[in-house]
């Protein structure tokens, strides 16, 4: 199968906003604007809104998330052996970029106080923002935990590493970490979720567990179990069975040992993807469908099958025929 690349004259799906009655929209952590809504997953759980002065890439970008937000909760669900409350998603300038690099945000991590999401727009890339969906919703997930914590944090960005990889690779912490002096930051935790040299620290120790096969599903859980107390040694001690005083000592031997150093935040090559629910066969040709088998295809080892990928196919309606995942 020949790449195929996003077609860049697609254009967003007309809203009749006069069709359904539109919710009312949540309080948001920091949008202040109009919040046109947009549409409701399948599954009832994720609401989503756009910023209307965003025009047809900002459409486009909230569509995508619309039609992927599904696929994104049933991994985050299979991570934290958890079901998923509801959740409501805006799509603006957050911080004024339209890049997908002003992050996301929301208030709480649970699926009470944390509901309202907002995701940076991303023209012309919607992975990123199925990505930055993630990185608040799997916080929602730790259930009142590890918020604002350097573990959360980088716990937060392996998932979405995860569920769509690649998307923010521009975020990477674990390099910055490596050349400031690799600090210790496995024996105490951070109480900040902003300093890239702890964060930088628990992703590149994440990595260097999965390299051990450890999932990330058990990773997340023991995390989650720990809580705020937890620290990064105390998580190796428990999924290995070795003391906890060996974590730092093991893991700084690993990172030296490392043939070209940390040049990423998945410098052991742990990352393993996690099961994604199978695509449709014949279904729709919906981005939702496209990344589920490119997921799968990514697991499988097929390097064509990227995301990239799947959201030309889906753009151009190719996804109607897609293959039956093996």
């Amino acid at each position: 199968m020949s790449r195929l690349q996003p077609t860049p004259a697609r254009k967003p799906k007309t809203i009749d906003l006069a069709a359904a009655p539109s919710p009312s929209p949540p309080a948001w952590p920091s949008y202040t604007g109009v919040s046109q809504y947009v549409g409701t997953s399948s599954n009832g759980r994720v609401a989503v809104f756009v910023d209307p002065t965003l025009g047809d890439p900002g459409l486009l970008n909230v569509q995508d998330l619309l039609a992927d937000a599904d696929r994104v909760v049933a991994l985050n669900d299979q991570i934290f052996g958890t079901s998923s409350g509801s959740v409501q998603v805006i799509v603006f300038a957050l911080g004024g970029q339209t890049d997908g690099t002003g992050g996301a945000d929301h208030m709480g991590c649970d699926y009470v106080s944390g509901a309202a999401i907002e995701v940076c727009a991303s023209f012309g890339q919607s992975a990123r923002c199925s990505a930055l969906f993630e990185a608040e919703l799997s916080e929602c997930a730790m259930n009142g935990n590890l918020c604002g914590l350097s573990t959360g944090e980088a716990l937060s960005r392996w998932c979405t590493m995860a569920t769509n990889p690649g998307a923010l690779s521009d975020f990477a912490s674990a390099p910055t970490w490596a050349a400031d002096g690799m600090p210790n930051f496995v024996d105490t935790t951070d109480p900040t979720d902003q300093n890239y040299d702890s964060i930088g620290c628990g992703m590149a120790f994440l990595s260097w567990l999965q390299s051990m096969k450890q999932g990330l599903s058990t990773i997340a859980q023991e995390m989650v179990k720990l809580g705020n107390s937890g620290t990064l040694a105390m998580l190796y001690a428990a999924l290995t069975g070795d003391a906890s005083s060996n974590a730092w000592t093991k893991f700084r031997a690993a990172i030296q040992a490392l043939q070209f150093g940390v040049t990423s935040d998945d410098p052991f090559a742990g990352a393993s993807p996690v099961p994604v629910p199978a695509p449709t066969p014949g279904g729709p040709a919906t981005l939702a469908n496209a990344q589920a088998w490119a997921s799968a295809g990514i697991a499988t080892g097929d390097p064509l099958q990227t995301i990239e990928t799947a959201q030309g196919l889906a753009s151009q309606g190719l996804a109607q025929n897609w293959p039956t995942s093996s």
